[in-house]
């Protein structure tokens, strides 16, 4: 089977010549949830962006491709590349509230990406966000249609925007992050509701967090980054079991435990850190910009 998502010896700059991601290569099947995982600044959502073609202006591509369902994006004039990403991916981000337009009713936000960049008509486009608008159970689809964002919950303006993502059957949703800015109770339920929708569409995932416990909720493989460098992978179980690196190892051992609520927390150790310099040195050494 190909991979919907295939990312090989990425790198990307930015206009000073610092590399921000560093050689990742990683690959996500059909119907696969693939973490990307690690601190604030590992390069995980740059990763996400990349894909989506959505890199700030300041961070240039310099090595590696990308292929997306086997097409070479790097290779795709830029009108049919938009073209490509828009009908095939889709985004969950981070923050609802900044994600949605405040002065624009959440029925005419929704239906927007069906009607102008898939050609639906309106009527077609409406009937599918209902149907989504149940499947992430809002029962009252006619107020939150009318209604602005700031008239919405977190978690409703959450549930919104998941169901826009999986409305028009993309191959592969970014999700960025996508419980950060809700409170613990309704991260659960959206969680929950993520995976119930990726298995009954059999939509591939590239989910971007640095909470291992979402990681080993959610995804079936896993990528480990610190500095924009893959420094390990493996599937879920495997990595929970038996973490090779030891930058995993670190961060497992500073995840906070629910069992033990009053132990103290565990930075990771000073000698981890200097390991990670020293191979981001390495990885580093020698390496020269490709021209053009």
């Amino acid at each position: 089977m190909s991979a919907c998502l295939e990312i090989n010896n990425l790198s990307a700059v930015l206009a000073n010549g610092q590399r921000v991601l560093r050689s990742v290569s990683l690959s996500v099947q059909p119907g696969e949830v693939r973490a990307l995982v690690g601190e604030s600044g590992a390069g995980k959502t740059m990763i996400g962006k990349a894909v989506l073609g959505v890199l700030p202006s300041s961070v240039r591509i310099v090595e590696g491709y990308m292929r997306l369902e086997g097409e070479d994006l790097g290779k795709l004039p830029p009108k049919a590349r938009r073209t490509l990403i828009g009908a095939r991916t889709a985004l969950i981000p981070q923050d609802p509230l900044t994600a949605l337009n405040p002065s624009r009713r959440i029925g005419p936000q929704m239906t927007d990406r069906l009607v102008r960049i898939l050609g639906w008509s309106g009527d077609k486009a409406d009937r599918r966000i209902r149907q989504l608008l149940d499947e992430v159970q809002i029962r009252d689809p006619d107020r939150v249609l009318k209604s602005y964002p700031h008239e919405l919950s977190g978690g409703m303006r959450q549930r919104v925007l998941i169901a826009a993502a999986f409305a028009a059957e993309p191959r592969l949703i970014v999700a960025d992050e996508p419980t950060t800015a809700l409170d613990v109770t309704v991260q659960k339920q959206i969680l929950r509701l993520i995976a119930a929708l990726q298995r009954e569409h059999g939509t591939a995932i590239l989910f971007v967090t640095h909470d291992l416990g979402v990681v080993a909720k959610i995804s079936q493989k896993v990528s480990v980054l610190y500095a924009g460098k893959v420094v390990e992978e493996a599937e879920t179980a495997a990595l929970f079991a038996a973490p090779q690196h030891p930058y995993t190892r670190a961060l497992m051992a500073a995840t906070p435990r629910y069992t033990d609520p009053l132990a103290s927390l565990k930075p990771v150790d000073e000698t981890v850190l200097a390991g990670l310099a020293a191979e981001i040195a390495a990885a580093d050494q020698g390496w020269r910009q490709p021209h053009g």
